[in-house]
């Protein structure tokens, strides 16, 4: 994928996963979690022995937002080990 539909990729898979973890703080955030989210899935995917993330299709968003998720909760488990 270019760079203009990783972005809106990112954007969108971002936006959802902090939705369904309740965890909102902007576009830019939503962007960056969706792409490093979809690195992160892609990443687990394959190492299960599956596909990671292949294009702009629903299993896709479905790898990244699970990758985006478990990015989030890594987040808050960091955060409150620090607060």
């Amino acid at each position: 994928m270019n760079i203009i539909l990783w972005i809106i990729f990112g954007a969108i898979v971002g936006w959802l996963a902090s939705i369904i973890m309740g965890s909102g703080h902007g576009i830019v955030w939503d962007i960056i979690l969706g792409i490093i989210g979809a690195l992160l899935g892609g990443f687990i995917m394959n190492a299960l022995g599956s596909q990671g993330v292949t294009g702009f299709n629903l299993y896709s968003f479905i790898v990244a937002i699970v990758g985006a998720m478990i990015i989030i909760w890594i987040g808050r488990i960091f955060h409150r080990n620090t607060a």
